[in-house]
């Protein structure tokens, strides 16, 4: 996914979370989004089934509620991330740096953590 739809997808999202006129739960199922930078994006209860994320920037980013179910997130940076209550279920997040997460509440049913933090 190019930057500027990943942008356009985010910001339709920040106006759902607050109930606004053209807001739109962000559905990036599936979506491409190895090495992305989302550092402190929020995407609680964002649809990510399925996503490549791998090795994305996902530092402090607001996750809680979000569907990962059979997510790619290898090499990730999900420190500091809140994942409260997230759908891990089958994600992959081998090596994924998890220091200072939250998985309150988070489904990890089938997730590969080997070597993750």
């Amino acid at each position: 996914m190019d930057a500027e739809k990943l942008q356009e997808v985010l910001r339709r999202h920040r106006l759902w979370l607050k109930n606004e006129d053209d807001g739109e739960r962000a559905n990036l199922a599936g979506a491409d989004l190895a090495g992305a930078g989302l550092y402190g994006a929020d995407l609680h209860g964002a649809d990510l089934r399925g996503a490549d994320l791998c090795g994305a920037g996902l530092y402090r980013t607001n996750l809680r509620g979000a569907n990962l179910r059979g997510a790619e997130l290898r090499g990730a940076d999900l420190s500091g991330a809140n994942l409260g209550k997230a759908d891990l279920r089958g994600a992959a997040l081998r090596g994924a740096d998890l220091c200072g997460a939250d998985l309150c509440g988070a489904d990890l049913c089938g997730a590969d953590l080997c070597g993750a933090e």
